[in-house]
């Protein structure tokens, strides 16, 4: 897997890669949008608090597959609200460490519950092992 930042676009906004290519023969993962709630199916009041559980529901869907974050070659992300841009982003790289997948963030009106603020989905690949 290449993760490219070609130098004909513009540089990356933030820690991702503008594109990511994927070789050979694997495994791919496709997680549903990840919501900051709890098991109950609460969410709590705080956006950081629903970044927290959102990433982990991603973090626990790959190790659910066998994969880590450094398979994870997608990313989407719904806020409903610009200011939560800025509180999301330290928790995000957190739970990214070095890997640096594609990236896309986009600002919605709301999402199907209107108490949550977040929502995260990934695609990842995992190549076969060499024969």
């Amino acid at each position: 897997m290449n993760h490219l930042n070609p130098t004909d676009l513009p540089a990356p906004a933030g820690p991702y890669s503008q594109a990511t290519l994927v070789h050979g023969p694997g495994q791919w993962l496709h997680i549903a949008g990840q919501v900051g709630i709890d098991k109950a199916g609460l969410a709590p009041a705080g956006i950081e608090e629903q970044v927290e559980l959102a990433w982990g529901h991603i973090v626990g869907a790959l190790r659910a597959a066998g994969m880590g974050m450094e398979h994870v070659v997608k990313i989407t992300t719904y806020l409903v609200d610009r200011a939560d841009i800025a509180p999301m982003r330290p928790i995000r790289l957190r739970h990214l460490g070095e890997a640096r997948p594609a990236s896309t963030l986009v600002l919605v009106q709301g999402l199907l519950d209107p108490l949550w603020r977040i929502e995260v989905e990934a695609i990842a690949f995992r190549p076969d092992p060499a024969v």
